[in-house]
């Protein structure tokens, strides 16, 4: 009897064993790992918000001269339908504003009929328009994520900013950054060979493409021997450049009202005039330029003439305050609206570089006048905007510490 008992104990002790083994094969890593795996779905695949694993893609550029019904008629959309999205989309996105070279991308079922069901219209790198194609049709706008990464760049000037640009394979835009920060301080038709630059910058990206320049943190530009400071900083929720004493690098006037090529004349009080041959004061400064070159305002004013004036040809006269006063001369037309009593903004386009009145070649005779007595334009000290305030001092010259030790380290390339 008691023998029997131990075979049946050790008959129980076997079974458990067995059971204890099975179990440990079933825990052992790689069933861990299976299981893992069948828990773990993939993430769908999204293009402007759209689950679009399962549809047939479609991207392209609008062509030249070509609408909206064109390009749908070739997805199978019918006239109908495209006079429909017309009509609704009005409130959304005009569809007349479609442009040619940029991207659209229709979104089609995968099947052998491939119906579109969406149409998607990117009028700017970072935007874009959804036409749902479905029975009940909608529009809405959506925006692509912007990724930022942080630049440094520098560059000796050889003939321009914008070759050095191009000499260093860096987005040749940001040398119209440095110009619209600077132009209260550098007249950048003047830069020197040998003039350099260091700048730290945001570069802009979509979808893993460069698509422009964001903000210049801070700046060094190098001209005539002088070190000029640019620094990015936010006050009272504003943005604005500074220098390194935390004075506003916006003045009251723009150093130069156009893009010129060269200065022809300067300002004198005995010149011989080109056309009547005879000697006179010339109260102004000749910029040579070409036919057409937009003419900007050199500061917020109202304008008091706008019309031909013997022969300074078509001509805007601009009262900015009280003390100054500026007068554009020889424009071959104005600016859009531009007209006696008008408002413009600092660098507002208020006319058209041209060879009206008396001239011999396209240019523009700029004047500057002071309580109504001309002066030299060239020669004019504009004061300077409101400089940080004392209550944002600390923060600033903490901003200002950081930034110039880094452009510092920098070396000129």
């Amino acid at each position: 009897m008691k023998r029997r008992i131990v075979e049946i104990a050790v008959l129980i002790a076997l079974g458990l064993l067995i059971i204890y083994i099975a179990s440990l094969r079933d825990n052992s890593p790689g069933k861990e790992l299976a299981v893992i795996e069948k828990s773990v779905q993939p993430e769908p695949k999204m293009e402007y918000g759209i689950v679009v694993d399962s549809l047939i893609i479609y991207k392209d550029k609008v062509k030249r001269n070509q609408y909206l019904s064109e390009i749908l008629l070739k997805y199978g959309v019918d006239y109908g339908k495209i006079d429909e999205l017309a009509k609704r989309s009005k409130k959304v996105f005009d569809v007349r504003k479609i442009k040619a070279g940029n991207n659209y991308t229709v979104l089609c079922r995968n099947d052998s009929a491939q119906k579109a069901l969406f149409f998607i219209y990117e009028s700017s790198p970072t935007s874009y328009v959804v036409f749902d194609l479905g029975d009940s049709v909608h529009i809405h706008k959506g925006e692509k994520e912007v990724t930022v990464e942080n630049r440094k760049v520098s560059g000796i000037i050889e003939s321009s900013l914008w070759n050095a640009m191009v000499a260093t394979n860096t987005d040749p835009n940001l040398a119209n950054e440095l110009s619209d920060i600077y132009a209260w301080t550098i007249d950048f038709f003047g830069i020197q060979k040998g003039d350099f630059y260091k700048v730290m910058y945001e570069e802009l990206y979509v979808d893993g493409k460069a698509i422009g320049i964001g903000k210049i943190d801070a700046a060094l530009f190098h001209h005539s021997g002088h070190d000029y400071y640019a620094f990015y900083f936010v006050q009272d929720s504003t943005g604005d450049y500074f220098d390194e004493e935390a004075n506003s690098l916006r003045k009251t006037f723009l150093k130069a009202p156009l893009r010129y090529k060269r200065i022809s004349s300067r300002f004198s009080n005995s010149r011989l005039h080109p056309v009547l041959k005879i000697r006179r004061p010339h109260h102004g400064v000749d910029y040579a330029a070409a036919i057409g070159t937009p003419v900007h305002a050199v500061g917020d004013g109202v304008v008091i003439k706008a019309g031909r004036s013997g022969g300074a040809g078509r001509m805007v006269k601009i009262k900015h305050n009280g003390t100054y006063t500026t007068a554009y001369l020889h424009l071959s037309r104005y600016g859009k609206g531009i007209k006696k009593g008008v408002h413009v903004k600092q660098g507002q386009v208020i006319g058209y570089v041209g060879q009206s009145g008396l001239a011999t070649g396209p240019h523009l005779d700029f004047r500057f006048y002071r309580n109504g007595k001309a002066i030299d334009p060239l020669k004019v000290k504009s004061p300077p905007a409101k400089p940080v305030d004392s209550a944002y001092l600390e923060r600033y010259n903490m901003v200002v510490e950081k930034y110039m030790k880094e452009l510092g380290t920098m070396k000129v390339n």
